[in-house]
């Protein structure tokens, strides 16, 4: 399993704790402000119109580095005319950190059919080429700030390209960092997971969801820790009983993670995407869902990350 999860995020308050080190430190937030646009040209857009045709572009690549919020809209839904306007003006704030793609659903009627939309106005974030989280009507504004302060919140870490616009954002006004407090039960959890009590993390970890379900740390945590306890039992013989049974979605889910601990990443990927593409119902979502995990193993840099997500956005849309 050497290499093939990269759990040095969770272990390295702990080493510093051993080591007499001091606490990790983040930036502070950006100060208010647009800011300067980037160097050698002009400032992302963040608010675009998008069609079917350009959909893989404008939403699924575009998602790769930042969220894409998509507003799904049609000219004579009277309660669209009063989200978007404020969907707008909040993108345009946010300096490029999220974009707002407008989709209207009777001229793209594929793409409503790919979310499902039922009614309108619906908004769907899309991250890593996959919708994250939904919802249906019009909201106040400062429920709508509030929504995209936590969607950010919990994305930052794993989108490169938030904290890029951020930054370009708050040049002009650059805050001291300052110090993170440690949260005594990610500590707890640190310290279980540095005796090797993979248990005892988990619980600590589903615990901390149970009452923050947005923990944006505890959640990638307890998706790596529980793949390790996956791991310690992965049959190496799995990989052939699901190639001989592809119609099997457990045996292919089973191969994928022995793949994984064997450090044939591409090869689990390809695995579950082909998996995704030739299922449907229950089992195809399964399997996807069970892909998406394995992807949160890894950076969202990961270059294997970066091309299963296209390729299983292709298999979806």
């Amino acid at each position: 399993m050497a290499g093939a999860v990269d759990l040095s995020g969770l272990k390295a308050r702990a080493e510093q704790r051993s080591a007499g080190a001091a606490p990790q430190q983040r930036p502070a937030a950006p100060a208010d402000g647009a800011g300067p646009p980037p160097a050698g040209g002009a400032a992302p857009a963040t608010v675009i119109d998008v069609t079917e045709a350009s959909f893989q572009d404008d939403v699924i690549e575009r998602s790769m580095q930042v969220p894409v919020v998509v507003d799904l809209w049609a000219e004579w839904c009277q309660p669209c005319k009063q989200l978007s306007p404020v969907l707008e003006k909040l993108a345009g704030e946010g300096g490029g950190a999220w974009i707002l793609a407008k989709i209207d659903v009777d001229a793209n009627p594929r793409i409503a059919q790919a979310f499902q939309v039922q009614s309108i106005p619906m908004v769907v974030v899309v991250a890593g080429g996959q919708p994250v989280t939904s919802f249906q009507g019009v909201q106040p504004e400062p429920q709508l700030r509030q929504w995209i302060g936590q969607l950010l919140d919990a994305l930052r870490d794993q989108m490169p390209g938030i904290a890029e616009a951020e930054a370009r954002a708050g040049a002009a006004g650059e805050a001291a960092p300052v110090e993170e407090p440690e949260d005594p039960r990610l500590v707890a959890a640190e310290e279980a997971l540095d005796r090797g009590d993979y248990a005892a993390a988990v619980g600590i970890y589903e615990q901390i969801l149970a009452s923050e379900p947005n923990h944006p740390e505890a959640a990638a945590a307890l998706t790596q820790v529980r793949f390790l306890q996956r791991a310690e039992s992965a049959d190496p013989s799995a990989i052939g009983r699901a190639d001989a049974a592809p119609d099997d979605v457990d045996a292919q889910i089973a191969a994928a993670d022995a793949q994984v601990a064997a450090q044939d990443v591409t090869g689990a990927f390809d695995r579950l995407v082909q998996t995704v593409a030739r299922t449907s119902g229950d089992d195809r979502d399964r399997a996807r869902t069970h892909l998406v995990g394995l992807f949160e193993l890894f950076g969202t840099d990961d270059e294997r990350v970066t091309t299963a997500r296209r390729a299983l956005a292709r298999a979806l849309y």
